[in-house]
């Protein structure tokens, strides 16, 4: 992973001293609230409904075991002992005191950790797959790129006040993309042209909100060296063309759709112009200087294990967890292991102080001493040996992190909701909680297979619900809370947005409600059939008319 080096540290360091002294002025009253306001969300503070929300940036998601121990202190020491994985793969702690923000800012400067452009429209974390570097049929790590990205971005002055926020993702594989690409400001896939060169495919416009559209492809070909310079190019035609005057009008997906995507592309080329072959050229020694930091960890030359089959065979439990939570790994020997945030009773994607501890532990035990946060609100050991498996699994199942539902309907994405953020219309913590108490038998849910089921409490969609296969909107309804339904998300390399089922339903139905969803689509799937499969077949129709006939 990157390490800093001397400017990095001094640099965050420095911002640190910064925001001690700005916090404390305005503390003191020497600052008002709207002098502040831009000055804690460069350093990502939020005020939340009920404290100040602190989002830790973790860059494409990765962490050292060091990192992890320290995210466990903080909760422990300044917050009430747990923390939210977000699905920019960042950390979220929901109650620090203002007065103690600086010294967490500290603590995590210490560990090469910060939380600057993790809020305000400037350019978000940069996310990739979990899987990068370690996944057969990759094209090559991605990893590299999005450090490239991270160090241009980053206190970038030209794009520190863009029209709105801005989240870029890469993606390296072939077939999958585990990073929701297509969704995002800028979606760059990694690709090979047909003389064999590296370059990038450039999507502009995607993303998900009160507008939620599916990216164009903007540029078939960057070459390599280019991506700075084109990176250049889109964020100048954004930031000078970009609507201000209306924050719900403001993101890139409103001047793409405005301007058509050739115009577009049209007025990127021409500024292009001006930046290609210029100082953001990247040269092969920067390249091979970032891509130093991502070599392989020393791996052991290894069989296969023929013990693993016979503990898959006589034991099912492990054999769920595996077929599940195991992924193919690169390197014969080897397996990519997910630990799931999705234990009945805890809501998605929290995890407390000791659970970060432990799997500090297990990443130094079993994975080299890294870990992954996912965009699904997991976290993953990339680098685990077969021979190790089973005994990581009964390890994690003790610490709560073996759920085998991966991927599963109770694998879900969810954002904090009405329970802590201020922008909410209703909670989405006890609707989820509410449907793993209602699926909560694994034959049924192993049997359902593979279903995204993702939850948002407003309609900035932090929970993603657009492109969950079964997606919830939390609506306000004349002061009470209620949940629209939409069917048919996909955020993979067939990326779509859902279609809305028709007139919202009470809290109390929901449960009810998504029995319905599923009791449609198993009666209508052939062998094999996913639930996006099923719907994409058959439509929206009969899904509507059974969920809303007056009774069954």
């Amino acid at each position: 992973m990157y390490i800093y080096d001397e400017y990095d540290q001094k640099i965050v360091n420095e911002r640190v001293s910064q925001f001690r002294d700005q916090t404390q002025r305005y503390l003191d009253g020497k600052l008002t609230e709207e002098q502040f306001l831009p000055l804690r969300l460069q350093n990502g503070l939020y005020v939340q409904r009920y404290a100040p929300m602190l989002r830790v940036a973790v860059p494409y998601g990765l962490l050292s075991s060091e990192q992890a121990r320290k995210l466990g202190h903080i909760a422990r020491t300044y917050d009430k002992g747990y923390a939210h994985i977000s699905t920019r793969t960042n950390v979220q702690f929901n109650w620090p005191e203002l007065a103690a923000v600086p010294d967490i800012l500290a603590e995590l400067a210490s560990v090469q950790m910060h939380a600057i452009q993790t809020s305000g429209n400037c350019i978000r974390n940069t996310t990739t797959d979990q899987f990068a570097g370690v996944v057969p049929n990759e094209l090559v790590d991605p990893r590299p790129y999005c450090e490239i990205i991270r160090q241009w971005s980053t206190f970038h002055p030209e794009f520190a006040f863009l029209p709105r926020k801005f989240k870029i993702a890469v993606n390296s594989h072939e077939s999958d993309d585990r990073a929701a690409t297509l969704l995002h400001d800028i979606g760059i896939k990694i690709v090979r042209n047909e003389q064999g060169e590296l370059g990038y495919a450039f999507y502009v416009g995607g993303g998900l909100g009160r507008t939620p559209i599916v990216a164009s492809l903007v540029k078939e070909f960057v070459a390599e060296k280019d991506l700075l310079t084109y990176l250049d190019a889109v964020l100048r035609v954004y930031n000078l063309h970009g609507r201000r005057d209306n924050k719900y009008k403001a993101r890139i997906k409103i001047l793409v759709k405005a301007l058509g995507v050739d115009a577009f592309r049209d007025k990127v080329d021409a500024e292009w112009q001006h930046l290609k072959g210029g100082p953001g050229t990247l040269t092969q020694e920067e390249l091979e200087r970032v891509k130093g930091h991502f070599t392989a960890p020393n791996y052991e030359t290894l069989d296969e294990n023929t013990e693993l089959q016979k503990q898959l065979s006589e034991n099912k439990a492990f054999a769920n967890w595996y077929n599940r939570n195991v992924n193919e790994h690169k390197v014969k020997g080897y397996a990519i292991v997910t630990l799931t945030l999705k234990k009945l009773g805890v809501p998605p994607g929290d995890i407390t102080d000791r659970q970060f501890d432990s799997v500090a532990d297990l990443a130094d035990k079993y994975s080299f001493g890294e870990i992954r946060n996912t965009h699904e609100q997991n976290m993953v050991l990339a680098d685990v040996k077969q021979d190790d498996l089973f005994e990581l699994w009964q390890q994690a199942k003790e610490l709560g992190f073996a759920t085998p539902n991966l991927g599963l309907l109770t694998d879900m994405i969810c954002c904090p909701g009405g329970d802590f953020c201020a922008l909410a219309n209703a909670k989405s913590i006890p609707v989820a909680e509410a449907l793993q108490a209602k699926f909560d038998d694994l034959d049924y849910l192993h049997d359902l297979g593979d279903l995204d089921l993702n939850i948002s409490g407003c309609m900035n969609a932090c929970g993603h619900h657009h492109i969950g296969h079964i997606g919830i909107l939390g609506v306000d309804k004349k002061g009470e809370e209620f949940y629209q339904v939409s069917l048919g998300g996909s955020s993979g390399p067939d990326a779509s947005v859902g279609k809305i089922l028709g007139p919202s339903f009470a809290r109390e139905e929901m449960p009810d409600v998504i029995e319905k969803v599923l009791s449609v689509y198993v009666r209508n799937r052939i062998e094999g059939e996913r639930f996006i499969d099923t719907y994409r077949r058959i439509g929206h129709s009969p899904f509507k008319e059974f969920v809303y006939a007056k009774s069954h």
